[in-house]
This record gives structure tokens, C-alpha cells and sequence, in this order.
């Protein structure tokens, strides 16, 4: 622990621990609000998401489909000759997009006057931390500390051919082949970056099939899609790692796969320890901050929101927790504000898009619900058969059998993460079939197939 004392001048109104999106969106409403804000971070501003994460990843995918896209433009008439990727222009413009979004983020805290220090914090107490050797003392603290990758005790996963989501970023090439060791959102979104620019990509997957947030027609048709381009072992266990070949056991005996690399991705884990967090009383189980839906933990004083607290480890569900945290901070308790996990959107940004909110069919089935369920083309939407022809997508919406209010939507195919909300908004207004039917969408336009769906039931 440091020394020092707490002096006037370190004495604040709010504390917030990590700079990450659970954390710099909350300084910003807390600012807003009247309060006197410290912001500690150990690295970047922006946390995970802008710097090692989401922008970077987007940034690169972005770059895959105007490498795709160009490929297939004589299908539009427009011929551009060869077309070639030049990675070190792509990662050029992924670092200056990270740069200029994090100064951003830099510039909106500067704003509203809230205090920023670098370091990592260690609790003293549960009003105090100490920071490189000084202490600053808050009646109110957020901690918002993010998440790591997981690495699965394999023999051979540290290895220095094993990249986890945080060094793929920093490759500095095209590699020939990839390994990536987990189907979720995060492996297929570079299985799919990385096939479109050439690379020869194995995903290997311990269930059945990839993606099991999503729903599973929705999840069947993105494997279907990257297939050919991405070959899947589904149902395989990692044995080993030997340098960069990836051992593992299936149904059929198990085999080997090799790459010049190798991604590990098969999850992550909050960000609790090195800080005393324990050490001063507060309730962490199975790693993860324990909160209740005003994201306040069991000390009095103490919120969290984020990737550490384990709920649901997303940056939009960041945002809201720390919007929930700072509600329920300014208004004393007494406030209505509380999270709610029901219709958190989820996408993959692979390509072609997936995405879905709310109730998977898979889901109401093992409840013993009764619902209907529609599904239909994306080609029902004319900008989609404009724009995309007769690559592969569909929209699926289930709804309560007895009620007819929605409860799930789950799309396939280009353009669904700018939809995806607007389901997600009424799911939670407990919208009926016929309170959808009289909204008036706008034509043309690929959010058109949640309304085509919604007059089939």
C-alpha cells in the first residue's frame, strides 16, 4: 500500500475506478449532475472496447468488406480491375481512429471538469485508494474495471505462437493460416476478418455449434455463410497446444490442426483482483462483483458496473450500469432507474452480420412457454435485395402465444446492428403484434423485414 494521508485536495465526491465505457460514461452523467469526479485509469481511456476491442475490430472489418466489396463489384457494373489489401494502410487507419476516438474521450471528461489519473488503485478502505503512492477519499466509488481474456488451463496456451484478442490487433501482416480456439462472438468475428482477406482459418469449438448467444437458426446461418471460407470443428475439446498446432478430441476421433498463429478465445473474465477489493468486505463470487439492480454492491458507497461485475459483458451494457450506478447515486436511493437485462441487444460484426434481442426460441422452449415463431427472407425488404441480391439472411421474431407481445427478434444478414435497437425498444415497451403493426417504418429500408415478419403472424 502507499503512503500518505488524504488531504482536502484529494477529497472527491465520486471515485471511479477504469476508464472503460462503464466508466467514462458515468463520470461524464455524474459530472452532469453536480458531482466532483476522479477518474483512475491504468492504461487508456476507453478501456477495452475503444483501444483493444470493439473500434479496432470494427475498424479492420470495415476494411475487409471494401476489400469484399470490391471484389464484387462488376456485379453492379462496376469494374475495378485487381483489387489487393494493403494491411499496413488498414492497421494505419485503425490506430488513428483509436487515437482520435480515445483524445475524444479525453476531451469530453476535460469538459465536464472531471479529474483524471493513471495508475492502478489499491483499497485502503471503502472510501479511500491509493494511487502510485497517493491517496485520494470519496463517500461514493464506481468500479468499473473491465474484463481480460480468459486462458483455459490447456498445456501449451501461453505459448508464444497463442495470441489472445489484444496481440491478433497488433499483427503486423496478413497471416496465411489462423487457428482461432473458441466459436463465439469475438473468434468468429476474426475467423471472418481474416478469411475474407485470404487467410486459411480453422475455428475449433467445444458445443455443437458457434455463437450460443445467438439464436440458433440465426447462428446456423452465419456458420453456413463463413463455411468454405472458414472450416468449423464443432464439438471439439483443445487437448494440447504444441506451438501452433491445436490438438484436440471429437466425436471422431480428434485430430490436429496447424496455423502460423494461433487465437485463443473462448471467453473473459472481470477484472477483481490486485486491488483489495476482498480485503475491505465486498462480495465477489466466481471473480465477478456482486450487485444488485441499482448496481450497488454490498458495501454502502460501493456500485460497479461493467464487465466486472459479470452480468453481461458487453460495452452498450456498461454504458447503462454506470447510467443505472450514477441515477441511483444522485437521487439518494430513492430513484426508479434500475438495470434491466431482457432485451440487451447482441451482435456479431462478421460478415454477413448477425444479430438478436430478446427471448431465442431456443430459450422459451426450455422454459415451457407458448409462443409462435415466423421467420422470412431478408430479400422482403427491397433495400436489401437492392443492396445485398440473394445473399443468405432472414428476420425471426417470436412472440407470447397468449398476449402476442414480442419477445424475441433475431436477424441474419447486412445492416442488422443498426436495426437490432429498435427491436430491443419494443421489446422492452412490451409491444404487441398489433402495436408494431401500426407504426409506420421507413421505405425503403432493410429494418422493413421486422414489419414483414410481424403481419405474417
Amino acid at each position: 500500500m502507499g503512503g500518505g494521508t488524504v488531504s482536502d485536495a484529494s477529497i472527491f465526491d465520486l471515485i471511479i475506478v477504469g476508464g472503460g465505457p462503464g466508466g467514462y460514461n458515468a463520470a461524464e452523467r455524474a459530472a452532469a449532475g453536480g458531482l466532483n469526479i476522479l477518474v483512475v485509469e491504468k492504461e487508456h481511456l476507453g478501456g477495452v472496447c475503444l483501444n483493444r476491442g470493439c473500434i479496432p475490430t470494427k475498424t479492420l472489418l470495415a476494411a475487409a468488406k471494401h476489400y469484399k466489396i470490391a471484389k464484387d463489384s462488376a456485379d453492379f457494373g462496376v469494374n475495378v480491375g485487381d483489387v489487393s489489401m494493403d494491411w499496413k494502410t488498414a492497421f494505419k487507419r485503425k490506430t488513428k481512429t483509436v487515437r482520435a476516438l480515445r483524445s475524444g474521450v479525453a476531451s469530453k471528461l476535460k469538459k465536464h471538469k472531471v479529474t483524471v489519473v493513471e495508475g492502478e488503485a489499491s483499497f485502503i478502505d471503502r472510501s479511500t485508494i491509493d494511487v502510485g503512492g497517493t491517496r485520494y477519499g470519496a463517500s461514493k466509488i464506481l468500479i468499473a474495471t473491465g474484463s481480460r481474456p480468459f486462458i483455459p488451463p490447456i498445456p501449451g496456451a501461453e505459448g508464444p505462437g497463442v495470441l489472445t484478442s489484444r496481440e491478433i490487433l497488433d499483427i503486423d501482416h496478413i497471416p496465411e493460416s489462423l487457428v482461432v480456439i473458441g466459436g463465439g462472438v469475438i473468434g468468429v468475428e476474426f475467423a471472418s476478418l481474416f478469411s475474407t482477406l485470404g487467410t486459411t482459418v480453422t475455428v475449433v469449438e467445444m458445443l455443437p455449434e458457434i455463437v450460443p448467444s445467438l439464436d440458433g437458426d440465426v447462428a446456423a446461418l452465419l456458420r453456413e455463410r463463413l463455411q468454405g471460407e472458414v472450416t468449423f470443428k464443432l464439438g471439439a475439446r483443445v487437448e494440447k497446444i504444441d506451438g501452433t498446432t491445436v490438438h484436440f478430441s471429437d466425436a471422431q476421433g480428434g485430430g490436429s490442426v496447424t496455423g502460423e498463429a494461433v487465437l485463443m478465445s473462448v471467453g473473459r473474465r472481470p477484472v477483481t483482483d490486485g486491488m483489495g477489493l476482498e480485503d475491505i468486505g465486498l462480495d465477489i463470487r466466481r471473480g465477478a462483483v456482486v450487485v444488485d439492480e441499482k448496481m450497488r454492491t454490498n458495501l454502502p458507497g460501493i456500485w460497479a458496473a461493467g464487465d466486472c461485475t459479470g452480468k453481461s459483458l458487453l460495452a452498450h451494457s456498461a454504458y447503462r450500469m454506470g447510467e443505472v450506478a450514477v441515477a441511483d447515486m444522485l437521487s439518494g436511493g430513492q430513484g426508479r432507474d434500475r438495470m434491466r437485462y431482457d432485451a440487451i441487444p447482441s451482435v456479431v460484426y462478421s460478415l454477413p452480420e448477425a444479430a438478436g434481442v430478446g427471448l431465442r426460441e431456443a430459450d422459451a422452449e426450455k422454459a415451457g412457454r407458448k409462443v409462435i415463431v415466423k421467420k422470412l427472407p431478408m430479400q422482403y425488404s427491397g433495400r436489401y435485395l437492392a443492396e445485398y441480391g440473394q445473399d443468405p439472411g432472414f428476420g425471426k421474431v417470436v412472440i407470447d402465444a397468449e398476449t402476442r407481445a414480442l419477445l424475441g427478434v433475431h436477424l441474419a444478414g447486412g445492416q442488422c446492428s443498426e436495426i437490432i435497437w429498435g427491436a430491443g425498444a419494443l421489446i422492452e415497451a412490451e409491444f404487441r403484434v398489433d402495436d408494431v403493426r401500426e407504426l409506420i417504418f421507413p421505405h425503403p429500408t432493410v429494418s422493413e423485414i421486422v414489419r414483414e415478419v410481424i403481419w405474417e403472424f
